[in-house]
């Protein structure tokens, strides 16, 4: 697969899932990453890696890091050896990569601390709805989400509360997306690009979200 022109903010044009209620997105800019998007073949096994470059490039957009670039898979592979959170046998490897990893990665390329949401089995993850209103409404950043069940990481890039509280959503931003995207609308219509309820989440596995703290900038 030939490198891709990334997509910017493939959430943007995605409308609320219910007319009621309100509406919490993230802020700033970032490129979308999915499998094999820069021709590196990943298929099945580096969709954390892609959500991890998702949100490295809003932390590098909204940071105002012009001397960095998004790490490529090779590159975050060699970080996690580098500082012994994996042995050397990883370079190299298809192994998956999740929450922690990524906030590890994240902390070390670009002096990023993340805060973290351990979800645990069968619990409610709309417990969790004040912390994520209140973390878009300070610092607007991507999430990653990834669990132990539900293994197939993803970002999540807003929230929405009904009048009632009654039903709550996340944006998901899925990286499983394979071929050229022609439109923001194709993630839409196949559902890589969605607003999921809360109930529909796996309820028998656990979720590490990390949320990376980085100030927007003013002009944003």
């Amino acid at each position: 697969m030939e490198l891709q022109e990334l997509l910017l903010n493939v959430h943007s044009n995605l409308e609320p899932p219910k007319p009621d209620g309100s509406t919490y997105l993230m802020n700033g800019n970032y490129h979308y990453y999915h499998y094999g998007c820069d021709g590196f073949q990943d298929v099945g096994w580096g969709c954390g890696y892609r959500t991890l470059q998702s949100i490295c490039s809003w932390v590098i957009l909204n940071k105002g890091l012009t001397d960095k670039e998004v790490p490529n898979i090779p590159t975050i592979q060699q970080t996690l050896v580098e500082i012994k959170d994996k042995p050397e046998r990883f370079f190299g490897s298809r192994e998956w990569i999740g929450t922690l990893e990524a906030i590890y990665v994240i902390d070390t390329l670009f002096d990023v601390s993340c805060k973290v949401i351990h979800i645990s089995k069968r619990d409610n993850i709309a417990k969790h709805a004040d912390t994520l209103k209140e973390y878009f409404e300070t610092h607007g950043g991507l999430i990653m989400m990834g669990g132990d069940m539900d293994a197939a990481s993803k970002g999540i890039a807003g929230i929405h509360i009904s009048a009632d509280s009654s039903d709550i959503y996340l944006l998901v931003i899925d990286p499983h997306f394979v071929g050229k995207i022609k439109t923001k609308e194709e993630l839409y219509t196949k559902n890589y690009v969605k607003w999921q309820k809360v109930d529909e989440f796996v309820d028998s596995s656990f979720y590490n979200l990390c949320l990376p703290i980085v100030k927007i900038k003013e002009e944003l």
